[in-house]
């Protein structure tokens, strides 16, 4: 089964969970793969949000912290959870009511998911 077939199965598993979307995206910003509920808002899916992840990312490594795996955060009436699993970024957006928790622990799934695709990407850099 394709990585692909898979993201949507897993997202369609969990949309009654508070889950909007999930997102495959390179470090520029541009979607790889995705799955949204139908009725998710197109606000959801600014690229400009998942770029000024890898910046706040690199800033927060800079704390002497170690590196970074996730950053969570709200914008409008939504929760965004991104990880980095170099050379991409796995977004997981949920509803503001949604549990931060269950949306973290979707994130680190997704992760899992896509580690195939991340080294199939670094091996071509």
């Amino acid at each position: 089964m394709a990585i692909e077939d898979n993201l949507h199965r897993l997202c369609e598993q969990n949309y009654v969970e508070g889950l909007l979307a999930a997102f495959i995206t390179d470090k520029d910003g541009v979607v790889i793969l995705k799955s949204a509920q139908q009725d998710a808002p197109e606000n959801i899916v600014d690229p400009t949000f998942f770029t000024s992840f890898t910046i706040a990312n690199n800033q927060a490594s800079k704390l002497g912290l170690k590196q970074n795996r996730y950053i969570m955060s709200m914008y409008d009436q939504y929760q965004f959870v991104q990880y980095d699993s170099n050379p991409l970024i796995i977004t997981v957006v949920g509803g503001a009511d949604a549990n931060t928790g269950f949306l973290i622990n979707f994130g680190r799934k997704l992760v899992e998911l896509a580690k195939p695709l991340a080294s199939a990407m670094q091996e071509k850099m």
